[in-house]
């Protein structure tokens, strides 16, 4: 099996919750693997978000042999989180497994720029607590012969497609990032390094928006701009 060397303690751990938020909402979940140099990218698509998360990790070298070789690779995000040992900071590359559709078609490697009027991570995260509060106090008001699964997804998507001011972003990326633990305060653990210093920040290329945090970025297509500019890799 490939062995990944990962930076620190750090990576490790922070690989392993990204992998356990996924497989909480699908655990069936696989993820892409692209990594050349001392950097991976790990791609998921929580199903309930319809979004592509993606967390960057930084590895002590490429391989236990040392190569300086590409990877690209759809393995099983759960056999990947086995494959972890926050100890050691090494984690192996499971076999290939069929990827999901989503697999296949990726935001473009450049050509992003940057998106103004995004807010500042605590209005964020408030924006994210008062839609989930308007979701629940919307759905408790029903009679309960009205609250079926469609009236659900009716008001569930009535809210989240909402998007964040005049950027275009939809409020359901806010939301995944939340429930990914993307944007969680960046505080560095004692003797481990920091995490990404880069600051929360909006992007866009071509029919992409990226979102991007110190702890990863969730990708969305924009609504209405059709095939252009999908990544096929």
């Amino acid at each position: 099996m490939t062995v990944l060397h990962l930076a620190d303690e750090r990576e490790a751990a922070d690989l392993a919750a990204f992998l356990s938020r996924l497989l909480h909402y699908d655990r069936g979940a696989a993820v892409r693997l692209q990594g050349a140099g001392t950097a991976l990218a790990v791609f998921g698509r929580p199903p309930s978000f319809e979004v592509l998360a993606i967390r960057t990790v930084r590895l002590a070298k490429p391989y236990e042999d040392g190569l300086d070789v590409t990877l690209d690779v759809t393995v099983s995000a759960g056999e990947l989180l086995e494959s972890i040992d926050e100890a050691a900071v090494t984690a192996g590359v499971p076999e290939a497994v069929t990827g999901p559709p989503w697999a296949g078609v990726l935001p473009p490697r450049g050509g992003w720029r940057v998106e103004p009027g995004l807010p500042a991570p605590d209005a964020l995260r408030a924006m994210v607590a008062a839609v989930i509060a308007e979701f629940r106090s919307r759905t408790d008001e029903l009679a309960p012969e009205a609250r079926t699964r469609a009236e659900l997804d009716r008001i569930g998507r009535e809210i989240w497609s909402r998007t964040v001011g005049d950027t275009g972003l939809p409020v359901r990326a806010v939301h995944a990032a939340q429930s990914l633990g993307f944007l969680r305060p960046a505080v560095p653990a004692a003797g481990l390094s920091a995490p990404d210093e880069t600051p929360l920040a909006l992007f866009s290329s071509g029919a992409w928006l990226r979102l991007r945090t110190p702890y990863g970025s969730i990708a969305v297509r924009r609504a209405g701009l059709g095939a252009l500019d999908v990544s096929v890799r």
